[in-house]
């Protein structure tokens, strides 16, 4: 029991520390594309407008055939 009670702190701190450096350093947080927008198979980014990488292994992974 004191494992987990030591874990649970630690992590405390931890998620604390870094919400603070959020706060303080006054940016706000961004989720990303995550390149799902490559099932789509436009050119660029429906979310952030960014180009969408070619060569991105993902398109490869999306484009095979499930059986």
């Amino acid at each position: 029991m004191e494992i987990f009670f030591i874990t649970f702190i630690f992590l405390i701190v931890i998620i604390t520390l870094m919400s603070l450096g959020v706060m303080l350093m006054g940016k706000n947080i961004k989720g990303s594309c995550g390149g799902l927008n490559a099932i789509s198979g436009s050119d660029k980014c429906s979310i952030c407008n960014k180009d969408i990488d070619p060569n991105n292994p993902l398109i490869d992974q999306l484009n095979c055939k499930r059986n």
